[in-house]
């Protein structure tokens, strides 16, 4: 088993599980706190690979208090790739 875990192939199996799953908690979580209208962000956001960053943004939504204060956030703190439709 220990030899699995360190090929390439289940390393990269395994982050775009971790990256899925975070990319849905985000999603809720968007929809959840800001309605239909936080959803506007996920085509940006589902552009990221990097766990951290989205960790961080998944944090970022739930401190944001509206939508014009996530954007900003957003726009901050991940390299300007946030400009929702």
């Amino acid at each position: 088993m220990t030899v699995l875990r360190s090929s390439p192939w289940y390393q990269e199996i395994f982050q775009r599980g971790q990256q899925e799953d975070r990319l849905s908690s985000i999603e809720l979580t968007l929809e959840v706190k800001f309605g239909n209208e936080g959803l506007n962000f996920m085509p940006k956001i589902s552009q990221i690979s990097d766990i951290e960053q989205l960790k961080a943004i998944q944090r970022s939504i739930l401190t944001a208090e509206t939508l014009d204060e996530l954007r900003r956030i957003l726009e901050t703190s991940a390299s300007r790739v946030f400009s929702p439709q």
